[in-house]
């Protein structure tokens, strides 16, 4: 997943610099420093919508977060072993120390002392190896604890049902103190992928009372983080306050509250009006956003990207000219500039910039280099892939639906003006379907090898851990759960060299060579981009706006914030 923390810090800063146009006069991703006077205890809320075009989060539950909106809850409630710090390196979290064995399998972590859940319980080794092991169990059908915890020694066995636990086998608890994981293979990013919110410790005593429905409960207990629950109301917003048994710095903050916006002019409109401290801005709304005063107005580049997915198992779809051809037929730049009003940067790329083995060399589909796309080699394409179907006009193919997520603007414009670029490039009319964030999801996992699945949908992807083995094999390897556009599992003609990159991917994962290792990455993202295992559209900047009296919020590529920083973030009386 992740190669190297090296890696990481070596090449952010050629990232930030590629994006460095875009910072100008939107302040910086530093937190902002002030001489200024602290507020006063009871003026120490903070309302900040995490993320917006939702109107509850998908769970509460750390095994079955797949969501950036749930994990931005999940991240304040729970902690794990290891956690990313500002400049995304990995870190001990609960633990104090960590160290892996001489046989590159072995990994012993040594725990903070007295540590304890928010009601006060103690917290041990055995509540550590419980939550990963719990992830795990088949009965939780957790689609995630598969993939991110795939490194450990027979999770595949527990997670088949095969087995009844890995406590004792590959998880070990020498005594209250002390975890040991034992990998089932060399891998560089094994505490990268570690990070991953599937194994954040949960309080067994609470699994135990309420069973799937704990999450409704953690006003009681359950959590390790920097904040406890103090009321969830699904479909309006989470109320949290400071643990007071957390084990690190300290919350300045009395009150989180993480309100829960379908659409994001509305959270903008809140923002305006003082009822949100943070936000997100959608384009259209952009001039106002830059013209507020005190650099309210941030805008991040992140390792996050847009795209477009076609599943392999339903016509026209199943047809490798086709899918090149509703590549070809976008210009993205104009997507960019029109659209997103040059916020991202329009991107051939499944790899983005910043990250390890980002490939400055590929080309689009067919070798096109450009992001304008190319119209005419996109009927040409069109016109073999009709033949290969034996379709005499684009009349005879199946009716075609892009389904996206609802609730932004922004996306709304993007999807018809490319709907109307198929159209004018084509002749081929595709139907636009916003749909619930959530409901998507489910939609999207239900695709998996099911050629009644849904067609054509839009999603976008922020990094994980910066690795390229994150960007493929995680979406395009054999049997990975979010292959859900069945790349290498279908019965196209094209299926054999699918399978062959696949293979590829596998290898690259384990190898210990890492300057071959990005080599092969770059190989095989360059073959998943001409077969449009994804359609990427753009590189995300996020255009966001915080109020001047937030002190200490530090933004990084990955919108995450570490445990710890909410010590040192507050509010400065206004």
């Amino acid at each position: 997943m992740r190669p190297s923390k090296k890696l990481i810090t070596t090449l952010l800063p050629t990232f930030l610099a590629l994006m460095g146009m875009l910072l100008v006069s939107c302040g910086t991703t530093s937190p902002s420093q002030s001489t200024g006077t602290k507020a006063s205890p009871d003026k120490q809320v903070l309302n900040m919508a995490f993320q917006t075009l939702v109107s509850d989060i998908k769970t509460f539950d750390p095994a079955l977060s797949t969501d950036a909106p749930s994990i931005a809850a999940i991240d304040l409630v729970y902690t794990g072993l290891v956690q990313f710090n500002d400049k995304l390196n990995v870190v001990p979290q609960l633990a104090a120390s960590y160290s892996q064995g001489s046989d590159g399998l072995t990994w012993t972590f040594k725990l903070k002392p007295n540590l304890k859940f928010s009601d006060g319980t103690p917290l041990t080794s055995q509540d550590v190896v419980y939550s990963i092991d719990r992830a795990l169990q088949p009965a939780n059908k957790s689609v995630v604890a598969p993939l991110y915890l795939a490194l450990i020694k027979d999770s595949d066995k527990l997670n088949a049902g095969k087995i009844k636990t890995i406590i004792g086998d590959s998880l070990l608890t020498p005594d209250p103190n002390t975890v040991v994981i034992i990998a089932n293979k060399k891998a560089t990013y094994f505490l990268d992928a570690l990070v991953y919110s599937t194994s954040y410790v949960v309080e067994k005593s609470l699994v135990d009372k309420y069973g799937a429905n704990f999450t409704d409960h953690l006003n009681e207990g359950g959590g390790d983080g920097p904040f406890k629950v103090q009321t969830y109301t699904h479909g309006k917003n989470i109320v949290l306050v400071p643990n007071p048994n957390y084990y690190g710095p300290k919350p300045q903050l009395t009150k989180l509250v993480y309100p829960f916006y379908k659409e994001n002019s509305t959270a903008y409109k809140a923002y305006q009006s003082g009822q949100l401290d943070y936000t997100d801005v959608p384009s259209a709304d952009l001039a106002s956003a830059k013209s507020l005063p005190n650099n309210q107005y941030k805008l991040v580049p992140q390792l996050w990207l847009n795209y477009y997915t076609m599943n392999y198992l339903v016509k026209p779809f199943d047809n490798i000219h086709i899918r090149q051809a509703f590549a070809l037929a976008v210009n993205k730049d104009l997507i960019a500039h029109s659209v997103w009003k040059d916020t991202v940067i329009a991107s051939n790329h499944i790899v983005p910039q910043g990250m390890p083995g980002y490939n400055p060399h590929l080309k689009g589909p067919e070798g096109v280099a450009s992001t304008k796309g190319d119209p005419a080699k996109a009927k040409a394409l069109l016109q073999q892939g009709l033949q290969e179907e034996g379709w005499s006009s684009v009349s005879q193919m199946p009716a075609i639906q892009l389904t996206y997520p609802s609730g932004s603007q922004d996306l709304d414009n993007e999807v018809a003006a490319v709907v109307q670029m198929w159209q004018t490039n084509l002749g081929v009319s595709v139907k636009a379907n916003a749909e619930d964030f959530n409901k998507l999801l489910t939609d999207t996992e239900a695709a998996l090898n099911n050629p009644k699945g849904l067609q054509f949908w839009a999603l976008a992807w922020i990094a994980d851990y910066p690795d390229p083995q994150d960007w493929t094999t995680l979406q395009f390897g054999k049997g990975a759960l979010y292959n859900q556009l069945n790349y290498g599992q279908n019965n196209s003609a094209d299926a054999a060299t699918q399978q062959q990159i696949q293979q590829q991917l596998a290898a690259a994962d384990v190898n210990p060579d890492q300057t071959s290792r990005l080599q092969a990455y770059n190989q095989a993202e360059q073959q998943l981009v001409n077969d449009v295992a994804w359609l990427p559209m753009e590189q995300v900047a996020y255009s966001q706006v915080l109020k001047p009296y937030v002190k200490g919020l530090v933004f990084n590529p990955q919108l995450l914030i570490p445990p710890d920083d909410w010590g040192n973030i507050y509010i400065q009386a206004h």
